[in-house]
This record gives structure tokens, sequence and C-alpha cells, in this order.
């Protein structure tokens, strides 16, 4: 089942998030399969550009992973950065090699 940007919005006030991390969270929905953005770029689309560090903090949190893609946002020199779910960095890559988004 696909989740839908609406039923996030639903779940993520319920659960009791910020306007910002929902922000966060929402526009992340907008990464395309198989590509990347960085933290950097992410603070920038919801128009906290100075922000990035809170959104990475955001994503941290992030209860609707993968439907809320959080493992496509990579720090700014191009590394992976963190990922919190279980299977942690490794997981964030295989699932990033899977989509096309990165290579070995």
């Amino acid at each position: 089942m696909v989740l839908t940007r609406d039923r996030a919005l639903e779940i993520l006030k319920k659960k009791g998030f910020t306007d910002f991390q929902i922000k966060v969270l929402l526009a992340t929905m907008r990464i395309p399969k198989g590509e990347t953005v960085t933290y950097k770029e992410l603070a920038k689309m919801i128009g906290y550009p100075k922000a990035y560090r809170a959104v990475g903090t955001a994503l941290s949190i992030n209860p609707l992973a993968p439907q809320i893609p959080c493992h496509r946002v990579i720090k700014s020199d191009g590394s992976l950065g963190n990922y919190s779910a279980p299977g942690g960095t490794r997981l964030k890559r295989k699932m990033l090699m899977a989509e096309g988004a990165i290579k070995k």
C-alpha cells in the first residue's frame, strides 16, 4: 500500500510531530526513487536553509521509513550519513544501491 501525503500528515500529527518535523518528512516524500538530496538541500527546500542539522534530527525519528524515504538524504560531501532504522548505514547503502541512486 502506498502512503499518501495526507495519510502521512495525519499519522505524524497524531504522533505529536512539530510543524518543522512534518515539513521535513513530507518534503522527503518528494525525493524520487533513484535520486538523493543533501541535508542542506532539503533544508533549503522547506525554507530553512541553515537548519540542515535539524533536518537530520527530524529524519532520525522518522516513524514511517521507508515509506517516507529518509534514506535518500545524504551528506553534502557525498557520504551517506546516518540511518536510524535497524541495519543502519549498511541498510541505507543497500537501499540506495537497489534504487540505482549510488554504486558500490
